[in-house]
């Protein structure tokens, strides 16, 4: 994934990338924090951004404090890079999603949101928005046109190629540059 990503921002960097999913369930917080920590241990500084602001997870799965994170740096001005906490792992960073606010899609598309991610490349290489699923909720959506590129989680045999094509055309219809996908959980005992 990593590798491929590298390529695929040869003629437009990629600095920002969200990973989303057309629904729950589908692995995408995992696929953010195992893309994190894998790049960062490839030398490159990366923070993972918990943009998942109705049913944030990635401070749970790194053990760390909630209290103040995305929600926070937004509302007060600061810079991602000094609210977002330090790991174990060497160049990797967690912006957790803080406080949960009443109006999720419309922080993370506003623009400041879109000048935060802008400015947090003086601190970081790659910065991981992990987002809510595109069809539950326009969260996902927003996040799509603030970013670089985005990255499309599926679980296997869980979700119909019609959803799939409709989250992929809920993307592209605000301008969202789709990377790729990541074909989760797939069997191949069963899918050959």
């Amino acid at each position: 994934l990593r590798t491929n990503i590298q390529f695929a921002g040869l003629d437009q960097p990629c600095r920002n990338i969200v990973i989303t999913s057309a629904g729950m369930g589908e692995g995408k917080t995992t696929a953010v924090a195992n893309f994190g920590v894998v790049t960062a241990q490839g030398g490159l500084r990366v923070c993972l951004v918990d943009s998942d602001l109705r049913r944030p997870a990635l401070h749970r799965l790194f053990g760390l404090e909630n209290t103040q994170g995305l929600t926070s740096a937004l509302v007060k001005g600061l810079p991602f890079a000094e609210v977002a906490q330090p790991t174990r792992i060497p160049n990797l960073s967690i912006l957790t999603s803080g406080p949960l606010p009443p109006n999720p899609a419309e922080l993370v598309g506003s623009k400041r949101m879109r000048e935060f991610l802008e400015a947090a490349s003086s601190a970081f290489d790659l910065v991981l928005c992990d987002s809510p699923p595109v069809i539950s909720v326009s969260d996902g959506i927003a996040l799509a046109a603030q970013c670089d590129g985005v990255i499309l989680v599926v679980r296997a045999g869980t979700v119909s190629h019609e959803v799939i094509r409709r989250a992929a055309d809920q993307i592209e219809a605000v301008k969202g540059r789709i990377l790729g996908v990541i074909l989760n959980r797939v069997d191949l005992r069963r899918d050959g």
